[in-house]
């Protein structure tokens, strides 16, 4: 399934699942957004804690099963697995792609 995801999406998945903060901040445009857990996280280097913060706190893999390419960006479901409550869950990544960057990621149930 992950053949069907552009390379920033790509990598994005393969970034986080190794829990590098940094190739995960490199997905992103530098003035980027991420929605996660009620909470905005804005500009590149802001999401590059985040990444680290979030794989600190929770040691999760994420594999993805859909993908839907729609008019405003591309919406991925994941099925994560590890150590954090409610495992194992589905999420939904909806993707802003911009020059070949993610510009906007908002991550819900």
């Amino acid at each position: 399934m992950t053949s069907d995801l552009p390379e920033p999406l790509r990598e994005y998945f393969a970034a986080a699942n190794a829990r590098d903060p940094d190739r995960v901040a490199a997905c992103f445009a530098e003035d980027a957004l991420v929605r996660d857990e009620g909470r905005e996280i804005h500009g590149r280097g802001n999401i590059r804690a985040w990444a680290e913060h979030t794989g600190r706190i929770y040691g999760y893999t994420a594999t993805v099963t859909a993908v839907e390419e729609r008019s405003a960006g591309v919406v991925v479901t994941a099925h994560l697995t590890g150590d954090f409550p409610g495992s194992p869950i589905d999420l939904r990544y909806r993707f802003t792609l911009a020059q070949g960057r993610i510009a906007r990621l908002e991550i819900g149930p």
